[in-house]
């Protein structure tokens, strides 16, 4: 590429990413020289204003594109469905700075400011992720959000359950990388080019050519690879050693964060590079829609129910989460009708939900000094505006309705109804009828049983006033959820049709 070319571009459309590793890397360079003497939320405050003012340029861009910008040789492609996930993106790193800046008072992570641009440099690479439209920026982005969760996951040095999870965290991921590489090999071998486009039309062609066994395997390697991203079943068994032996922002990073970039990276490679392959049968449509049926069933059936043994709440919830990237992969098998916009929603309830229900899980963790199921016990009569803001994330998890996470299971089980999933939307609606039980084991304990003490509850003003207004939105965008949804119809791409996603002769 001519250096030219470079000064051609119009790089307004990548200044949410330049944005965050400017701040990434002049948070780096302040900590080092100034050290000690800045108070520990100095960073803390910077960062979070570096998301706000990124999050400003990502809703210029949806303003202002009318069609799909790419850059260099069209590696990076911003459009519609990118700029959906980095807002996200950046609305949970946003709450994660928001936790931390509490969380980092008590002096279990020695090193407040390295803790702080290892997220941005994670959220980084996530929105590469997102826009990234050829294997290798893909893989850059992913490396990137891992190292960083792998560092942050052990930051806290003295403690040996976050040293252990740590260490299995990065043995896992290490083996899954290498498990996506080798599927992209054979992708690259079948087709002799990163681009996911270029990919797209080349594998059509291998199809017709007779190398159906090496798609298949590709394929496979590559969900396989990937599952681990999404904490999907069966390669989930890594998210509750982690969330459990993480910082509890850390471990509401992981779950929200983390896990929509994995999906971003998901949709967007398989979808392009598979939508278009003709084996014997229309293969995304058969075999490929197949597969991740049958991952989604799993992760609904397998995290439902091994969260009913729990009674650490962190491992508890890195259950419930397998089961909610079960729910976030029934749209997709078979892509048929694809509801973009209720994917989005579901997100975001999912987002608001779990940042709640974290939120609450770490002030009473610091008060009891345990994450047992038994430390929320009379948690109503110690502090009640806490313990009704937690039902109502239980209850949008859970699925109930007059809450966003009713509307997100509702828009996913009619487009599963759609599509002629019967059974995996008769798998929803039994595994949702499970986790009833786990989810309303917090309520039981906070209303009826009562606590070693009835104190009042200490709660920081910042976090309290968070708890409180995530509760309030929860509530809000379950009664009008046309609130997102038009948004997203009206701004974003309403349909995921593939129009900002494939080239245009593609067919």
């Amino acid at each position: 590429m001519d250096v030219k070319d470079i000064f051609s571009y119009n790089w307004m459309y990548l200044l949410p990413e330049f944005i965050i590793l400017g701040f990434a890397t002049g948070l780096s360079l302040l900590d080092l020289f100034a050290g000690k003497r800045l108070g520990r939320s100095v960073i803390g405050w910077l960062s979070l204003a570096g998301v706000l003012l990124a999050s400003v340029f990502v809703f210029v861009n949806i303003g202002s594109m009318s069609e799909p910008y790419a850059y260099m040789a069209d590696t990076i492609r911003i459009d519609d469905y990118g700029n959906a996930f980095k807002l996200i993106f950046l609305g949970g790193v946003a709450f994660t700075i928001l936790l931390s800046m509490s969380y980092l008072k008590h002096g279990e992570v020695k090193h407040g400011g390295e803790y702080y641009y290892l997220l941005l440099t994670g959220l980084l690479g996530a929105m590469v992720m997102a826009s990234s439209a050829d294997l290798i920026t893909m893989f850059v982005g992913l490396e990137l959000l891992s190292l960083s969760s792998y560092v942050l996951v052990g930051l806290r040095k003295k403690s040996l359950q976050s040293n252990e999870s740590s260490f299995k965290y990065v043995v896992s991921g290490a083996i899954s990388t290498a498990v996506t590489l080798f599927g992209m090999s054979y992708v690259y071998g079948l087709t002799g080019t990163t681009n996911i486009y270029q990919i797209a039309e080349r594998l059509a062609d291998a199809a017709m050519s007779g190398y159906d066994f090496i798609i298949y395997a590709a394929f496979a390697f590559l969900v396989a690879g990937l599952a681990f991203k999404i904490s999907a079943a069966p390669n989930h068994m890594w998210a509750p050693d982690v969330y459990q032996g993480a910082a509890t922002p850390v471990t509401a990073f992981l779950a929200v964060v983390s896990k929509a970039a994995g999906f971003a990276l998901v949709f967007r490679l398989l979808l392009i590079c598979y939508f278009g392959v003709q084996t014997d049968t229309r293969f995304f449509f058969e075999q490929g829609a197949l597969i991740l049926a049958v991952v989604a069933g799993a992760s609904m059936i397998i995290g439902n129910t091994m969260a009913l043994r729990q009674t650490n709440v962190k491992r508890l919830m890195a259950f419930s989460g397998v089961a909610q990237a079960g729910y976030l992969l029934v749209p997709f098998a078979p892509p048929t009708l694809l509801f973009f916009g209720e994917v989005t929603f579901f997100l975001f309830a999912y987002l608001l939900a779990s940042f709640g229900v974290f939120a609450v899980i770490m002030i009473v963790a610091r008060d009891q000094q345990t994450h047992d199921l038994k430390g929320f016990a009379g948690l109503y009569h110690r502090a009640p505006l806490l313990a009704v803001s937690m039902s109502i994330f239980l209850l949008s998890l859970a699925g109930i309705p007059v809450t966003a996470g009713f509307f997100g299971k509702f828009y996913i089980f009619m487009g599963a109804i759609a599509q002629g999933s019967y059974w995996l939307a008769a798998i929803m609606i039994a595994t949702s009828i499970v986790s009833y039980y786990y989810y309303f084991g917090f309520i039981r304990q906070m209303y009826m049983r009562p606590g070693t003490t009835e104190a009042a509850l200490s709660v920081p003003k910042g976090i309290g006033v968070m708890v409180v207004l995530l509760a309030l939105a929860t509530v809000v965008f379950g009664a009008f959820p046309g609130l997102v949804t038009e948004y997203v119809h009206n701004y974003l791409d309403p349909s995921f049709n593939f129009g900002d996603m494939l080239p245009p002769n593609f067919q």
